[in-house]
């Protein structure tokens, strides 16, 4: 990914990289990164993912497809953004409706519900549009986003909050997703997509509700949003691949023994158990 106007030097981006990558195979997240280079910006917290995904890809996983998050004007307002951010998503981080999630691999767990548009044929910038979307989608189905974070939300030394420099350069927060539900085609429903809800419980409890008219009003603006963002930087969505389109619900913190269910009414439900 080209960024020209990263104020990190290649040895300091790899090294930041490998911080990544140290702290989710040993589970103890490593110091802000916006503490650590207070001189860095978006650029250069793309290019810290940048250089940790390359280094995933070295180890043999495959990009399967992206994630938007900070979707909503509150989260964005929140973190003092004008727009979402995004990350990517690796074959390893895909797990099935229902499945039992190994806690022992994350370290800070929480999770999202969204919409999960598969594509049936490329998308890319600079002018995509919602119908472009629409038409390139071959189906939607429901899913849930596990975030996890790999950099210290709160530094200990300073008690400073980590910023969305941080998270970005940390994938954007994702750690893994399930899919599940009823998909669809959007050709073929006939249903207002900003108007798809769910339910989400853990442990039998409701936690959260949302409309996925809070992705920027609707889930596939989200997906032209990010088509034209990935395209300053030369990528293109493939056909294939899933885009996570962004939360409509907050984020809910999960530990081991917890089961989380999404309700998305005649779209049908998305499960999951943290063993």
């Amino acid at each position: 990914m080209n960024m020209p106007n990263s104020f990190l030097s290649p040895a300091q981006l790899e090294a930041a990289a490998e911080q990544l990558e140290t702290a989710e195979r040993t589970r103890t997240p490593c110091r802000q990164f916006s503490l650590q280079y207070p001189g860095m910006g978006f650029d250069d917290a793309y290019a810290v993912q940048d250089a940790w995904m390359r280094l995933k890809l070295r180890q043999g996983r495959r990009v399967l497809g992206h994630k938007i998050g900070l979707t909503s004007k509150a989260m964005q307002r929140a973190v003092n953004i004008s727009e979402p951010d995004f990350g990517t998503l690796l074959d390893d981080m895909f797990y099935r409706d229902g499945a039992a999630i190994p806690t022992e691999k994350f370290l800070q767990l929480r999770i999202e519900a969204e919409l999960a548009f598969v594509l049936g044929r490329p998308l890319s910038g600079p002018h995509c549009t919602l119908f472009d979307v629409l038409e390139a989608t071959a189906y939607i189905t429901p899913a849930l986003e596990i975030l996890d974070a790999r950099i210290q939300r709160v530094d200990p030394a300073t008690g400073k909050t980590r910023t969305v420099i941080d998270t970005i350069s940390d994938n954007a927060a994702n750690a893994a997703l399930v899919l599940g539900g009823r998909a669809f085609k959007p050709q073929l429903i006939d249903a207002d997509l900003r108007r798809i809800g769910a339910i989400v419980s853990k442990n039998g409890e409701v936690e959260e509700t949302g409309l996925a008219a809070g992705v920027l009003n609707h889930p596939a603006y989200g997906v032209a949003w990010l088509a034209n963002r990935l395209h300053r930087h030369g990528i293109q969505l493939q056909a294939g691949e899933v885009v996570l389109a962004g939360s409509f619900i907050r984020p809910i913190d999960v530990v081991q023994g917890d089961t989380v269910v999404a309700d998305y009414g005649e779209f049908g439900t998305v499960s999951c158990h943290f063993g």
